[in-house]
């Protein structure tokens, strides 16, 4: 396996499991030094890496969690190189179901957090003039989906976000970019009919059902050297399923 993210220092988000699991685990493989971040228990991921790894409990959501990695890291290591802002919730509700505190907490999650992380990385990131940010958005913005208004709203904003703040720190050495995955095989999605998870990948040129290794893939590409004129940008990581017009 490459070294290609030798003692790059890379903090990711929801790595407890799923996607973010697997990206911490390709990022460790590459040899990068991992902060795993979760709201829950990270140790599986540890094990699996298999080496040294700093394990923070924090709510994305939480300036003051923020705050306390940020500080955390740069006790650490004295830098921070690569954010992969994974962290996110999916509740489906109706429009005559969602209430005000569903879409705030969803808000706060899907897209807050991706303003919080870089409140609080982009200092750290300027000190080495190098920085990459990657912020999970969805296919699901471009699709006929029932019940999903809120998240809809949450992932679109990470897309605009992500084009703001690549203008404010490209000078700098940052880029900043977004993911927009399909639903993947993850223990988040283990729960939903059978029928619609088929009816999702039939529509797929690529007709099996995403590992999160597949989304995986992308994230190591954006956070390396060779995507250092790639910012701006949202990448479709959906087996070609939403078609951007």
């Amino acid at each position: 396996m490459t070294a290609s993210h030798r003692d790059r220092v890379a903090i990711v988000t929801g790595s407890g499991r799923g996607i973010g699991q697997q990206i911490a685990i390709a990022l460790a493989r590459r040899e990068a030094r991992i902060v795993l971040v979760d709201i829950g228990d990270v140790t599986e991921t540890a094990k699996i890496i298999g080496q040294d790894v700093l394990q923070v409990r924090a709510d994305v959501s939480s300036e003051e969690d923020w705050a306390h990695l940020a500080q955390v890291v740069n006790d650490r290591y004295g830098r921070a190189d690569i954010v992969v802002n994974n962290a996110g919730i999916y509740p489906m509700a109706h429009i005559d179901q969602l209430d005000v505190a569903l879409w705030r907490k969803t808000m706060a999650v899907n897209l807050e957090a991706h303003f919080l992380s870089a409140k609080h990385f982009v200092p750290l990131m300027r000190k080495h003039k190098w920085g990459r940010f990657v912020n999970v958005s969805s296919n699901s913005i471009g699709l006929p989906i029932p019940g999903m208004s809120h998240y809809m709203a949450s992932k679109m904003g990470v897309i605009g976000f992500v084009r703001g703040l690549a203008n404010d720190v490209a000078a700098d050495g940052i880029t900043v970019n977004a993911i927009m995955p399909t639903i993947t095989n993850t223990p988040g999605t283990q729960g939903a009919p059978e029928e619609f998870l088929r009816s999702v990948w039939e529509q797929q040129p690529i007709r099996r059902f995403a590992d999160p290794a597949d989304i995986a893939g992308p994230v190591v590409f954006l956070t390396s050297d060779e995507a250092a004129f790639m910012t701006g940008q949202a990448l479709s990581v959906d087996g070609g399923l939403y078609k951007v017009s």
